[in-house]
């Protein structure tokens, strides 16, 4: 009896073990698995400048271009995009859906509790875009908050509308946009009276509207500069690591710079943070 109890407890150990060690040996397989494959798949969400699909359906933007240089130092020679809503972005990953989110996705504390960070790569503030004059005097979420009749446009699952409830503005005045054109046009339509985004592209898409009835508040008042990086799943860091070491090398060499700064990021913003910063409580 004593033996089998031995050989029992001796099996068990065994199976906990192989458990224990199985993700790791996963993880490390991660990068083999995508040289294989010949490309990684990245989430984006086609919001210019952050990331954009052109009309021969090329994935460009400074997420992307980063993401594919780096894959290719890594021995991945491609990468292939969907466009997700940014709240769908994070449960596709966990999913198996994507291998990576390059999509201005900003680091936060509950992000980061879900998911594999890079270093920082794009860094932006908030902006309102709204009609010509700022009729209702909208300068920061609470603004809106506190203007019975002030609606606002967001995406759903994005840093904007999560912004606009923690300010107290209540759900029906929050209206999920799907992207960008949408909103401008629910803007230029009177169904929303401020559509929120990043800087950089709340004015990528006033450029192209060339409406002389709109105009762009920024930075919004009280709200935070954040920066993203790329999403891996938990369980991929040794993937995650492997990225981040070419992304230093890339900040170093100045070939970063070259790639974001066309698109009017910073190169200096991503390098003066850490991963570690943006994702401490606040």
């Amino acid at each position: 009896m004593k033996m089998r109890h031995y050989l029992t407890m001796a099996a068990s150990v065994a199976v906990l073990a192989a458990s224990w060690t199985a993700p790791a040996a996963a993880d490390e397989n991660k990068l083999e698995e995508l040289k294989e494959q010949g490309f990684a798949r990245i989430a984006i969400a086609n919001e210019p400048p952050f990331t954009a699909v052109g009309a021969d359906g090329k994935v460009s933007g400074a997420a992307p271009d980063v993401a594919r240089e780096i894959f290719k130092r890594l021995g991945v020679e491609d990468v292939a995009a969907s466009i997700s809503e940014y709240g769908a972005m994070i449960p596709g990953l966990q999913a198996g859906r994507h291998d990576a989110i390059t999509a201005g996705l900003f680091m936060k504390p509950e992000r980061c509790a879900a998911v594999a960070y890079s270093e920082p790569i794009l860094c932006d503030a908030e902006a309102f875009a709204l009609k010509k004059g700022n009729p209702l005097g909208l300068t920061s979420y609470k603004d809106i908050a506190d203007n019975p009749d002030a609606t606002i446009g967001a995406p759903g699952g994005g840093t904007e509308e999560k912004l606009a409830l923690e300010a107290g503005v209540p759900r029906d005045r929050v209206i999920v946009v799907p992207d960008g054109q949408s909103g401008i046009k629910m803007l230029q339509d009177g169904r929303i009276d401020v559509y929120s985004l990043p800087v950089l592209s709340i004015n990528d898409l006033l450029a192209k509207a060339q409406d002389p009835n709109l105009e762009v508040v920024a930075p919004v008042i009280g709200a935070p500069v954040y920066c993203d990086g790329a999403a891996f799943k938990k369980g991929d860091e040794s993937l995650r690591d492997a990225f981040d070491v070419e992304l230093a090398k890339m900040k170093e060499s100045g070939e970063f710079a070259k790639i974001i700064e066309p698109y009017g990021f910073s190169a200096a913003a991503a390098m003066s943070t850490s991963r570690e910063k943006l994702c401490a409580p606040q």
